[in-house]
């Protein structure tokens, strides 16, 4: 999607070498920004920057969200490269299985850890150059964030945390700092995790072909760029002074569907 939405506006994106975060990353380039690109593993570092083709336009970062310092260090790097910050996307996130039985408290405070405090920390550290440039902040969030499926009870948790953080802070930070605070809470996306983990999990290579109307009444799952290009709206300055908000993106409503009585995943018919 090319466009001039994000002109000469810096962009510090987490979780970005993959997945949502290097689709976002693609989206802002696109829109005319520049990018702080932030991984966690320096392996996957090479291929996200041939992919991205940016230039000078991208600076790489590589690091531990939950290490100390790092969102001091992130935000440093970024203003000493671009001269600002005028954007944040919090994309790193810790999915993980656990039930009641098996979520142990170091589980628990590891997801919470990356998920909810990692995200507060970098928006704590770069809130004196938000203010300046008027900036925006996009949480990347999950429709788990509504009570959560059951297999997801921490990474759920973690994501009504954000929520709740995305709207205190979207509240009080636009009102005495001119900061937009807004979050994505994303249904069923295609990346290359999902695909991992759904084959790990004993799915067929193709189940993404075979998702049921009832979790995909479009036939297919969202792609990782149609998630990009919302969170490039919400970073501009297209929505004016809209803030506090958490938009869901998916296929169907979150509350009050209509079910089916066939509730598998997979359509076998």
């Amino acid at each position: 999607m090319q466009n001039d939405l994000l002109r000469n506006k810096v962009i510090v994106i987490t979780g970005a070498f993959g997945g949502i975060g290097l689709a976002i990353a693609k989206a802002c380039l696109d829109a005319g920004a520049q990018v702080l690109l932030h991984g966690r593993h320096e392996r996957d570092l090479t291929s996200a920057l041939g992919y991205l083709d940016g230039g000078e336009r991208v600076a790489p970062y590589v690091g531990d969200v939950t290490r100390d310092n790092f969102a001091v260090d992130l935000v440093e790097m970024a203003t000493r490269y671009f001269g600002k910050i005028n954007g944040i996307v919090n994309n790193a996130a810790y999915v993980v299985s656990s039930h009641v039985n098996d979520t142990t408290l170091p589980l628990f405070r590891e997801v919470l850890e990356v998920n909810t405090l990692a995200p507060f920390a970098i928006i704590q550290a770069a809130l004196p150059h938000l203010a300046e440039t008027k900036g925006a902040v996009v949480n990347i969030g999950s429709v788990n964030a509504y009570a959560g499926e059951p297999g997801l009870l921490a990474y759920s948790v973690s994501k009504g945390a954000l929520m709740t953080l995305t709207r205190n802070l979207g509240d009080s930070l636009h009102r005495d700092f001119g900061i937009r605070v807004n979050q994505l809470n994303v249904g069923w996306v295609l990346t290359e995790k999902e695909q991992e983990r759904k084959v790990g999990h004993g799915l067929p290579p193709d189940w993404y072909k075979l998702i049921s109307p009832m979790y995909a009444p479009a036939r297919r799952l969202l792609d990782p760029m149609e998630v990009a290009n919302s969170a490039v709206l919400w970073l501009s300055d297209s929505l004016g002074p809209v803030s506090g908000q958490a938009i869901e993106l998916e296929q169907h409503p979150i509350i009050g569907r209509n079910p089916e009585k066939n509730l598998d995943v997979l359509d076998t018919d």
